[in-house]
């Protein structure tokens, strides 16, 4: 901006002046960047609805509307220390006998305690013929067979044979295997449990000396355990296992001891907890969402309070300005038709009746309703609450009727959450469609024509503070043509009175 020179022929206060004069169209431009403040307001106030709606949908009702999201399941044994169980949906309810006769092992050896011929400490580099005289000579070697599950390696030994060697030999036999040069011995392991992972060495001849020398053999001192499988009687039906895991008739035993001989019981029935939670946490995201449509709608007034300009931010303190600012948001839906479209569709379907077996069912059949329009909070007044539910002192003396129907009446308890996610789940996705310039699939507000809206500001705003500078340039031109004029004219009234000897 050019620099503006104003008011020292006239004595005038113009830059006041014009101020004063382009007030109003200055106040046009404040106009439209408070309603375009609103809008970016309005819209992260849906897009956080939005985000919660949503979240409802596909977190529970695209679940809850299948039966098969309720066959939960759960399984005790009588004596926990034996097994641990995982239930599958298609596991048999009832009581069944099990006995743990052998856990499954994995194939283990610790090799003798070496030493070398001289008393010194062995490491990975060490060669047979720093341990053992027995390949002294030329051309002196044996084999040594080593065998893995399915596999066989023969491992060549001579005296230059080192300690590393034999490592990388087991190691290629798919083998676990470390030399511990403080305790100067092989450890060797199967990476599986099972008979199938088990693995042993064997020699003949100078081979049998090298095991021997080696600590890998018994004569060595090896100390070994074999590979087993795990084995146990269900029902009186034995299953074996290579690891200590079942899986039987939608059953995950995983063996944990023997019984010796002392069968345990395993009791499997409907999971009413699982059922129960799943239902009561839907609830509560329901009841999150539409308390906080209910405050939106029926908030207060903000008549007098907008979006503050820059200036009007500098007279305040940070805190006046969050709360004044606050005050407005708190206000924008207040009374939206949209906002009312939504929730009186989610409180419709949620009160609505569902026919089963010839008789009409609602959530209070259930121990579900409100609180009532004199019980509750303001705000809560559509939020549900199940009685009995021990976190919630409005209703936990009651008694607990929901959780007694799914004990004793399971089928229908599921058929009409399923029913109900259902026409839920229906209702949303059609509230949510695409509508071509208004809003994308998904959203439950007209975020496409907000977004335009938005941006129409902008070039408003744009339109607005060029006529608004060009007005200001208008006025600052006119007062610099009448200062050059009054300095022309005092300059002449200089020279007439000098002419006139004043």
């Amino acid at each position: 901006m050019p620099m503006r020179l104003t008011g020292l022929m006239s004595g005038m206060d113009t830059e006041s002046i014009i101020q004063e004069l382009v007030a109003a169209k200055r106040t046009k431009v404040d106009d439209a960047k408070k309603a375009q403040t609103k809008l970016e307001w309005k819209q992260d106030i849906w897009k956080d609805l939005n985000s919660k709606l949503k979240n409802l949908q596909s977190k529970y009702l695209s679940n809850m509307r299948f039966t098969s999201s309720y066959n939960k399941k759960t399984s005790k044994v009588s004596n926990s220390s034996v097994a641990s169980i995982i239930t599958g949906e298609n596991a048999v309810n009832g009581e069944q006998t099990l006995e743990v006769k052998q856990l499954a092992k994995t194939s283990y050896l610790t090799g003798g305690k070496l030493e070398g011929k001289d008393g010194s400490k062995l490491n990975a580099l060490s060669k047979l013929s720093d341990i053992t005289d027995a390949f002294a000579g030329e051309g002196t070697e044996g084999t040594i067979s080593l065998k893995s599950g399915s596999k066989t390696v023969d491992i060549t030994v001579n005296a230059d044979t080192t300690i590393s060697d034999i490592l990388n030999q087991a190691k290629s036999a798919g083998l676990n295997a470390s030399f511990d040069a403080n305790q100067q011995r092989f450890f060797i392991s199967a990476k599986e449990t099972g008979a199938a992972s088990d693995f042993s060495f064997s020699a003949e001849g100078l081979g049998e000396d090298a095991l021997s020398a080696l600590g890998l053999s018994a004569e060595g001192g090896a100390a070994k355990i074999d590979g087993q499988d795990a084995v146990i009687s269900l029902n009186g039906a034995e299953f074996t296992s290579s690891t200590n895991v079942f899986e039987i008739n939608g059953l995950t035993i995983t063996a944990q001891a023997e019984t010796k001989g002392e069968a345990v019981t395993i009791s499997t029935g409907t999971d009413t907890s699982g059922i129960y939670d799943m239902i009561k946490n839907f609830l509560k995201d329901y009841n999150e969402i539409i308390n906080q449509m209910d405050k939106l709608y029926n908030a207060d007034s903000a008549k007098g309070y907008e979006p503050l300009t820059d200036e009007e931010k500098d007279a305040m303190s940070e805190s006046e300005v969050k709360e004044w600012e606050q005050k407005v948001k708190d206000s924008l839906l207040r009374r939206d038709t949209n906002l009312s479209s939504v929730s009186s569709a989610l409180k419709s379907v949620m009160s609505s009746g569902i026919e089963l077996g010839g008789k009409t069912w609602y959530l209070s059949s259930f121990g579900i309703d409100t609180l009532g329009y004199f019980g509750a909070p303001d705000n809560e007044k559509n939020a549900y609450h199940i009685d009995g539910d021990p976190d919630d002192s409005n209703t936990s003396s009651k008694t607990d009727k929901l959780g007694a129907m799914i004990a004793s009446d399971p089928d229908t308890v599921i058929n009409f959450f399923a029913k109900l996610s259902q026409n839920l789940y229906g209702k949303m996705d059609e509230m949510s469609r695409s509508v071509k310039g208004y809003r994308t699939y998904g959203s439950f507000f007209d975020d496409k024509k907000m977004k335009s809206d938005y941006n129409d500001y902008t070039t408003k705003i744009k339109d607005l503070e060029d006529k608004l500078a060009d007005y200001e340039d208008k006025w600052y031109a006119k007062f610099s043509k009448m200062e050059t004029a009054m300095a022309k004219m005092q300059s002449n009234m200089n020279a007439i009175t000098g002419l006139l000897g004043g």
